[in-house]
């Protein structure tokens, strides 16, 4: 069953307008329009998740809060078969939609919104902060929360998984950093393993409670990004009853970045629903620096790195060379200090941080100016030496019109303009299965046509930038986060 739900009011938050404003129909359509000639080699889908509210959450919606809603284009032969969009039936979205709670949602039950990806079979929608990740079907109807197969524990204040897993191309396995603020100071270092369930879990200590929302990966280590954008603890009682909020904040000031909340306050909190506010704010007093975990080792073994203040959304890649450390980002200098419902705090840029394992210190360098985000690389290189990253242009916390190709060994960037008009989106890179140079593939996203109202699947040449076809889709794909190649043959449901 798919839904058409009422226009949403005009808003003056501009995360419900536009670019970002939310869709109210649920489509499916077959035999896609295709300008261009789409390669042979791709057989799969193309799946992206973004915040999608259900019901008019106001003018002090922060855009992250959204439920999820999936968008996926299923591609073979040559040909675009169909185009979905689905929301993540969280119990609230199913409530909301008079439609049956899918699973055993737990205390912390989030309809996923940030990232979506294909792992043991299972079509993964991926949230952070503690909430579980809900399974999807081939055709992205919810199956119910994910616990792999028991082994990712529910209880509210424990690690929860998170939204940016990197995947190890040499074993298969997700490596992930998981956070979660009723932890106290300690957020999770975990590994899933190729048959599907979390096969080693390590706590790590930090400053406080901090958002973590990427990590990176090399060979040996796990890159932990302890940053200053920390809980906030006034920001996220503002809607307790005054007479006691005093009383609350007493008792969260005493465990928040310190110790892990009580399981009967962590109980009783997740049962009252609590704040819609999101609860990160900039942290100006909350030292900046950057650990490297040994991916064999325990917490204690990590080794932390002073740097600058500033905020990371997203990694590159990282990579090691030698007595060093490269680990490539989109540098923000602040987040949450002044905008508190999206980022948008100033120019992100590409920045490289190098680690020096004899010094312990750290050097940063820039790699290109331009106000970027959404970076990708090819990841067959994950952990290992790249070259090239891709990023699509960001101003004003929000993408725009140009995608952006990074010769990183010739420090040159290539800047394509998609059009006027045109809003783009995250692209991942999808290599040739017989190609032999790192950019040899086509980079996936969607593109919104403000002109037309609507949106469509691009695919551009790796290398070039070039144009090399375009799914024309029924609706509009609003603003949103992750996207990612699934190829057929990862899950036992194309067989049928």
């Amino acid at each position: 069953m798919t839904h058409t739900l009422e226009p949403a009011a005009a808003s003056a938050n501009r995360y419900l307008r536009d670019t970002f404003a939310p869709v109210r129909e649920e489509l499916t359509a077959t035999d896609l329009a295709v300008a261009g000639h789409l390669p042979e080699y791709l057989d799969g889908r193309y799946l992206r998740i973004g915040p999608n509210p259900i019901d008019d959450p106001g003018d002090q919606h922060h855009w992250f809060l959204g439920e999820g809603m999936v968008h996926g284009v299923r591609l073979r032969d040559g040909q675009a078969q169909w185009y979905r969009n689905r929301w993540v039936r969280s119990a609230s979205v199913a409530e909301a939609l008079d439609e049956p709670v899918r699973g055993e949602p737990g205390h912390l039950d989030f309809p996923a919104n940030t990232n979506v990806l294909e792992h043991h079979g299972r079509t993964l929608a991926l949230i952070e902060a503690g909430a579980p990740p809900y399974e999807l079907t081939h055709e992205l109807e919810t199956v119910g929360p994910c616990d792999f197969d028991g082994t990712l524990p529910s209880l509210p204040g424990r690690p929860g998984y998170a939204a940016h897993p990197h995947r190890d191309p040499e074993t298969g396995e997700l490596h992930a950093v998981s956070y979660n603020w009723m932890r106290g100071n300690r957020v999770a270092y975990s590994v899933l393993g190729t048959d599907g369930r979390i096969r080693r879990s390590v706590d790590v200590e930090v400053h406080g409670s901090p958002m973590m929302h990427d990590f990176a990966l090399t060979e040996h280590y796990a890159v932990i990004l302890d940053l200053p954008v920390t809980f906030d603890i006034a920001t996220a009682t503002a809607d307790v009853p005054r007479l006691v909020r005093p009383l609350v904040r007493g008792v969260l000031n005493r465990v928040i970045g310190r110790n892990p909340l009580p399981e009967p306050v962590i109980a009783r909190i997740a049962r009252g629903g609590g704040s819609a506010t999101f609860p990160y704010r900039w942290n100006p007093d909350y030292p900046a620096r950057v650990g490297l975990l040994p991916r064999d080792g325990d917490g204690s073994t990590v080794r932390w790195f002073e740097i600058d203040p500033c905020y990371v959304f997203h990694t590159l890649n990282a990579y090691e060379d030698g007595d060093t450390v490269v680990v490539d980002v989109i540098r923000h200098p602040r987040m949450f200090a002044t905008v508190l419902n999206g980022p948008d705090e100033g120019p992100a840029t590409m920045t490289r941080l190098t680690l020096d394992l004899r010094t312990g210190c750290a050097h940063e360098s820039s790699l290109d100016q331009r106000s970027q985000e959404f970076p990708r690389h090819d990841e067959r290189l994950t952990g290992r030496r790249h070259r090239y990253g891709w990023a699509v242009g960001f101003d004003d916390g929000a993408t725009g019109d140009t995608v952006l190709r990074h010769d990183l060994d010739a420090g040159a960037t290539q800047v394509r303009s998609l059009g006027a008009g045109a809003e783009a989106s995250e692209f991942c890179f999808v290599p040739h299965p017989d190609g032999t140079a790192e950019d040899d593939g086509v980079l996936l996203g969607y593109v919104h046509d403000r002109a037309e109202g609507r949106s469509h699947l691009r695919v551009l040449d790796a290398a070039t930038l070039e144009d090399v076809a375009a799914v024309q889709l029924p609706g509009r794909v609003p603003a949103g986060f992750h996207g990612n190649w699934a190829p057929e043959g990862t899950d036992p449901a194309d067989a049928q």
